[in-house]
């Protein structure tokens, strides 16, 4: 019902009996099945999409909703949309886009996110990110600003802790601008479609994969 909102060709498929095979096969609520209904949704095995990556960026939503128990508006408003990019060596790899309210998803479902959008990412096929230094050192600075200038964090990793995390991101997180200001310094980064503060981006990197990685290892 969540995702017939995104994606209303998914109603009347077959993709709750799916779901529940994968219970069956499984565990009910095990992570399993959000990653593998993803896959599926994104292989266009229950309805088809006019493309890769609307195919991916409903996948994702779905195994999200699942992971969420399908309670908040995070699948549908806190990840806002994928894009597919270009690495520096030509090959294609995917760009996760967040925006506030995935805040609504908790740390851990926020997180676990990111590695569903690498899952599909992998099982369609696409490269993986190639963060440069510059886009390293800007998440860096971005994260100490949205800290200092928009709304404490509840966790603040340190800078050693984003640049490990962020120089390792095998998909991009993006996200659109929530702020009216822009970043203190590494601005104008060419892959960066802004250089105004990305505060899903924030929540994601700081309260979500850096705060959760141990219990998400």
């Amino acid at each position: 019902g969540l995702i017939g909102v995104a994606a209303p060709r998914l109603v009347g498929t077959q993709m709750v009996s799916k779901i529940q095979e994968y219970e069956g096969q499984y565990k009910r609520l095990d992570w399993r099945v959000g990653f593998r209904i993803a896959e599926d949704v994104a292989k266009q095995k229950f309805c088809t999409f006019k493309n890769d990556e609307e195919a991916m960026e409903v996948g994702i939503r779905a195994g999200f909703a699942y992971l969420t128990l399908g309670i908040v508006s995070a699948p549908l408003e806190g990840f806002t949309f994928l894009k597919v990019k270009q690495r520096k060596d030509g090959e294609k790899y995917v760009s996760l886009w967040y925006s506030g309210p995935v805040r609504g998803a908790g740390g851990t479902a926020a997180a676990i996110s990111v590695v569903l959008g690498d899952y599909v990412r992998s099982k369609m096929g696409y490269s993986m990110y190639d963060p440069t230094e510059e886009e390293v050192n800007r998440y860096v600075t971005e994260i100490q600003n949205y800290h200092e200038r928009v709304t404490n964090l509840q966790y603040l990793p340190s800078e050693e802790e984003i640049k490990f995390m962020a120089s390792r991101l095998p998909v991009e997180v993006n996200g659109e601008p929530t702020e009216k200001f822009e970043v203190s310094n590494h601005k104008d980064v060419p892959r960066v479609e802004t250089n105004l503060i990305r505060g899903g981006v924030c929540l994601v990197l700081a309260e979500g994969l850096c705060q959760k990685s141990a219990k998400i290892w």
